[in-house]
């Protein structure tokens, strides 16, 4: 992780920030840093990615189910 304080988040840590703000488990410290050192559009660009990912993934679970029970 990054422990300097004056350092953006990198690209895993914007991941892993937007997959615990996805579960509603994101620390104080984390955030903190996010809202202080991180910028905004970065964020959205990856959780507008991670959520539609989820959607196609459901999708996808979806039509295989419907797929092997017709």
């Amino acid at each position: 992780m990054n422990d300097e304080p004056n350092e953006k988040p990198n690209v895993m840590e914007v991941v892993g920030s937007v997959l615990a703000a996805f579960l509603g488990v994101q620390s104080d410290r984390n955030r903190e840093r996010d809202f202080t050192k991180g910028r905004a559009v970065i964020f959205i660009v990856v959780g507008v990615l991670m959520t539609g990912l989820f959607v196609l993934t459901i999708w996808l679970v979806v039509r295989g189910v419907i797929g092997a029970a017709g």
